[in-house]
């Protein structure tokens, strides 16, 4: 490793970190580089990489300190048995190409995560040693994500809350049992210690900027997690569930879910092949159903098939759970309450607003409809407007052939 430059630790490590996809930068306050007289921006323009809420493009340097590691989880390129090739940065390279990049406008903020080298602690240190060399000594107010260690000193967590924006810690598998048997090494137990501890600095954190406007932050854009699909036996009911149980417990701002893919010399545990990339897709719709479309996760469930857990793929979950619960429809776009409207397939959250702003000054015709979504016929059969009633309403299985994407088409979203 003390023979490649920077150039080829690059090319390596940036290409480990692919697999970790919990690397969003929503939430994170929006800085200038007035601020402090500081360096950096979350607001400027780059080449764009993840998104915020508010629609803003924030691209990022995304990277592993190393790839080495002591533990060797089944189904980690970069486990201790794996045989790839290994590179390791310094913290003072790390600060260099954070700001060199930033200097040629590549990015606006540092996402970094690590292999577990010598131990937790020390990794851990090494880490927290990068983000606050760019905040302390560089000045840097852009974005900084850190992938903190569960079982690290609970002082060098919150040193790392203290410079970086989000921290998070990945509960890794959704179930216990899967943990076990892939990941021997880690303890479900003590991941979930570490959250609820991330979760009440958070907490704390806040409550002391409400009170005193010289507190310093901790985490302003909050922790998040990241599960892997398809590397064991657990259904898409067993996620959903697991989903639920995470933003409930420890307040996280997203639950982010990455399909398995094979990896070179492969653990015989492991499966053959990689789960049908729309699996991890549905999943996605079914999270956002519980953030932002009010549903409670024992409706998000109701989407799944009772026979096998799973969500299908044909049709989004939204959909599934329309089709399942056809007595709630037709909704009337002019009288239904906002709770009702988000229930409608095919409308999201802002043509809701947009029809609710609308009708208190006229009466909802379908050719309005038509302008807020897509595809008019998939919402047809679930509403009623000023001029339009579904009244021969067919079966529940034609309706669903009649409503779902051609076969081609879902073949042109997985390639």
């Amino acid at each position: 490793m003390a023979q490649l430059d920077t150039r080829a630790k690059l090319a390596i490590l940036a290409d480990a970190a692919k697999y970790d996809a919990s690397c969003a930068s929503s939430g994170t306050s929006k800085r200038t580089s007035a601020d402090r007289k500081g360096l950096g921006s979350t607001t400027g323009n780059g080449i764009c990489h993840a998104y915020a809420p508010d629609g803003r493009c924030i691209s990022l340097l995304k990277i592993l300190l190393t790839n080495s590691c002591i533990f060797d989880c089944h189904y980690c390129i970069n486990r201790k048995s794996s045989n790839v090739r290994r590179a390791r940065f310094t913290p003072a390279e790390v600060v260099d190409l954070t700001l060199n990049f930033y200097r040629r406008n590549y990015i606006e903020g540092l996402f970094l995560s690590s292999g577990i080298i010598r131990s937790s602690n020390y990794t851990m240190e090494q880490m927290v040693e990068v983000a606050r060399s760019l905040r302390e000594d560089h000045h840097f107010r852009g974005y900084i994500h850190l992938k903190t260690i569960p079982d690290a000193d609970p002082e060098l967590i919150h040193q790392a809350g203290l410079h970086a924006d989000r921290l998070s810690i990945n509960v890794e598998l959704p179930t216990i049992a899967g943990l076990k048997r892939l990941a021997p090494e880690k303890s479900a137990p003590q991941i979930e210690g570490a959250m609820l501890g991330m979760r009440s600095a958070i907490e704390d954190g806040a409550d002391a900027r409400k009170r005193y406007r010289s507190a310093p932050k901790f985490a302003p854009a909050g922790q998040s997690t990241q599960m892997i699909v398809g590397a064991d036996a657990a259904t898409d009911g067993d996620i959903i569930g697991r989903a639920a149980g995470l933003y409930d417990r420890f307040g996280l701002r997203r639950v982010y879910y990455s399909a398995f893919s094979p990896i070179p010399d492969a653990s015989a545990v492991l499966p053959l092949q990689r789960p049908p990339l729309m699996r991890e897709h549905r999943l996605y719709q079914s999270d956002w159903l519980m953030r932002f479309y009010d549903y409670r996760p024992d409706e998000v469930a109701q989407a799944v098939d009772p026979g096998t857990g799973m969500l299908p793929l044909d049709i989004d979950p939204k959909l599934a759970w329309a089709l399942r619960f056809r007595d709630r429809f037709p909704v009337d776009l002019n009288r239904a309450p906002r709770e009702a409207l988000l229930r409608v397939p095919g409308l999201g959250t802002k043509a809701v607003a947009s029809i609710l702003a609308a009708r208190k000054w006229r009466r909802l015709r379908l050719e309005d409809v038509a302008r807020l979504t897509v595809s008019l016929a998939k919402i047809r059969p679930f509403i009623v407007t000023a001029d339009w009633r579904p009244v021969a309403l067919t079966d529940k299985a034609d309706l669903r052939a009649w409503i779902a994407p051609k076969k081609e088409q879902l073949e042109l979203f997985a390639a």
